[in-house]
């Protein structure tokens, strides 16, 4: 066991000290592995086994992380979204979010869901409650389920449309007010699917 080992980490301490350092190395656009944390982090390289049999579980709990952060950056002074302008908002906060941490981003969205891992699962799902929360405030009587799913789709196709280089991603501004006008253009569609008369 190392000297910092000894002396700089408790128990809890050395997992928060791990997922911070692979937090930075996948930020900064690092390659890792548990290995490459443990020296980055000045612990033994055995030392991050004790919390993360592999690396798929390192990553698994930096998307959990990244769930909880992207909810806190939803809900940070804002109340519950009580407009289509407010929900708008949302999107623009999801977005901003996927372009300042792209690494993170493509983390937590690009692996298949493992319904094994409670963490993330309970992560995903309480960003999920936020969003079905949000939409049942702006429009108590719709389908929320159905909302919440074309909402976060749009939100979640507009953050990897800029992501991919398929939409410009010129400046936060313009970025932000693309994200707006999306939403509110969805809301202006009227009608009911099978209204339409075919000619």
């Amino acid at each position: 066991m190392s000297t910092s080992e000894k002396s700089g980490y408790h128990h809890g301490d050395l997992r928060a000290a791990l997922l911070t350092t692979a937090m930075q190395m996948l930020e900064n656009g690092e390659a890792f592995s548990l290995r490459a944390v443990a020296r980055n982090a000045g612990v033994s390289p055995t030392a991050p086994y004790r919390h993360f049999p592999d690396r798929d579980a390192l990553e698994a709990a930096l998307a959990v992380q990244g769930f909880s952060d992207l909810k806190h950056d939803l809900t940070d002074g804002h109340d519950l979204p009580t407009s289509i302008a407010d929900l708008a908002e949302f999107g623009v906060t999801y977005v901003d979010f996927a372009l300042r941490r792209p690494a993170l981003f493509r983390l937590m969205f690009g692996n298949p869901c493992d319904d094994s891992d409670d963490e993330r699962v309970k992560a995903a799902d309480a960003l999920h409650e936020l969003l079905g929360q949000a939409l049942a405030h702006v429009a108590p009587e719709a389908d929320t389920t159905a909302l919440a799913c074309a909402g976060w789709s749009l939100a979640h196709g507009l953050a990897f449309l800029h992501l991919d280089g398929k939409l410009p991603a010129d400046s936060p501004e313009a970025v932000a007010d693309r994200v707006r006008s999306a939403f509110l253009a969805i809301t202006t569609i009227q009608g009911e699917p099978g209204n339409r008369r075919r000619s």
